[in-house]
């Protein structure tokens, strides 16, 4: 599982959106979301960077946690 800190992520619509991008770049992708605690988990995707750039076309800013 791969996790970011998204600390421009705050409501439920940017959950929407960032779900969206994600899963139109990779259908098979699934995500959990703490929008407390700014996080954002995935699976099922080929790697960190691909999501991470996704995530920045979507306008946020992810930070890509330490495994």
């Amino acid at each position: 599982m791969i996790e970011f800190t998204v600390n421009d992520m705050s409501c439920n619509h940017c959950v929407g959106a960032i779900t969206k991008a994600v899963q139109a770049a990779f259908p098979q992708a699934r995500l959990e979301f703490d929008l407390a605690q700014h996080k954002v988990r995935v699976e099922d995707v080929p790697g960190a960077e691909e999501v991470k750039k996704v995530i920045e076309e979507a306008g946020y800013t992810p930070q890509l946690e330490a495994a």
